[in-house]
């Protein structure tokens, strides 16, 4: 979204095997990187999930990503200018990439510069986005297991939209001849939000060429209904295309989202989300605001919606990247575990209750080791239970299990 947003410029897992990994960030499995349009870290599974930093306007405001962290935020997407905000400087990036790694969170590093190329006179190209990332690559350069490259926000607007797959295609080989093995976060044209369809037809062949690669649309008026929601998320998940919401509001200028299905399809298909932005928002957009003057502890009705809201930060079950330590206890779609005796299955379907939320009953293949059977309970192994009675119950390790 570009900051003191104008509003008339927002107008209104069969083919997996074919998906070989090219890029050399796909050789070097200890970076974040992507596989089967999947993003891991050190090993493990990564969904980003966090919030926009507006930065390059307001550099003097040091403590964001060190406040966004403890909003329950795993990932933090920064706002760089390669002169059209100003001019982030490489120490200035060596900073940004220390304040996320003390606070834990990937850092997506966004070039702010290419927003609206085509519609807005001031924007610049992807190319010259490119030129920025090889002035402060020393600062990225290494980082590969903290930081991905969001090479240009909102690349094209809606006059040269049909540029975009080139441009894309041109910027990514770019990237990988300059030294940059990050993973590269591509934003849709159309500001962002993809009305026109490109991205969402033109990912495969970008992926098939890079596939360290994740895809970035912005949902804003665009998305004012839940069917347009689920079924553009749905175009890439079922491809087996890797997927992020990088921007996305519960209003704007040009329509209402549907925040409630975006919040919720990102969480139910394991897609990335962040929300715009934490604060400084102007010029008729200020309500995309999450706290009120710059305070964490001052919520706005957006800032409550997607952090303590249904399906917000708080109850996604947000997990550090693996190269934080990530966590074992949680399933795959966020929700925890259930531990062996403190939930209730009686229907057999995969859920229990405990501390005040679902949990996840796990099966045979959740953990190596125990098993597990369908109700949740442990299998007793071979020789360590007496089942004197029959009714199919055993007890080891202190804890009721069943007899196979």
């Amino acid at each position: 979204m570009q900051h003191k947003k104008i509003a008339a410029a927002l107008a209104s897992a069969a083919i997996m095997a074919a998906l070989v990994p090219t890029s050399a960030a796909q050789a070097e499995q200890t970076g974040l990187n992507v596989q089967g349009g999947k993003i891991y870290s050190n090993g493990q599974q990564f969904i980003p999930q966090g919030i926009n930093d507006g930065y390059a306007w307001y550099t003097d405001k040091t403590s964001v990503i060190s406040d966004i962290a403890h909003t329950g935020a795993n990932t933090v997407r920064v706002v760089l200018s390669g002169g059209r905000y100003g001019t982030t400087t490489t120490s200035e990036v060596e900073n940004i990439v220390g304040q996320c790694k003390a606070n834990k969170l990937v850092c997506i590093l966004e070039d702010h510069d290419t927003t609206g190329y085509g519609d807005a006179s001031s924007a610049t190209t992807l190319s010259d986005a490119v030129r920025f990332w090889q002035s402060v690559g020393s600062a990225i350069k290494g980082q590969e297991q903290y930081v991905m490259i969001n090479i240009g926000n909102e690349p094209y607007g809606n006059n040269d939209a049909s540029q975009w797959t080139q441009g894309t295609l041109d910027a990514v080989k770019a990237m990988r001849q300059s030294g940059f093995s990050n993973t590269l976060v591509l934003t849709a044209p159309n500001w962002g939000q993809d009305w026109q369809g490109i991205m969402q037809s033109n990912a495969k062949t970008i992926y098939q060429q890079d596939s360290n690669v994740v895809f970035d649309v912005h949902m804003y008026g665009v998305y004012s209904t839940a069917d347009k929601v689920t079924s553009y998320i749905d175009s890439f998940v079922n491809q087996g295309l890797p997927l992020m919401v990088g921007e996305f509001g519960n209003k704007h200028s040009d329509g209402i989202p549907d925040a409630a299905t975006i919040m919720s399809y990102t969480r139910a298909k394991g897609v990335g989300l962040l929300a715009w932005s934490w604060c400084g928002n102007s010029g008729g957009v200020e309500y995309l605001d999450l706290v009120n003057d710059w305070n964490p502890s001052s919520l706005t009705d957006w800032g409550n919606l997607y952090i303590k809201g249904t399906n917000g930060l708080e109850q996604r079950g947000v997990e550090p990247a693996g190269i934080y330590g990530g966590s074992s206890d949680r399933s795959p779609d966020g929700y925890p575990w259930c531990t062996s005796n403190a939930y209730i299955d009686p229907n057999g379907d995969g859920w229990g209750w405990e501390n005040n939320q679902s949990c996840k009953v796990r099966s045979d293949s959740s953990q190596s080791g125990t098993q597990y059977a369908p109700n949740g309970y442990p299998y007793c192994t071979s020789s360590a239970y007496a089942d004197s009675n029959g009714d199919g119950w055993g007890w080891e390790n202190n804890q009721s299990c069943v007899v196979r």
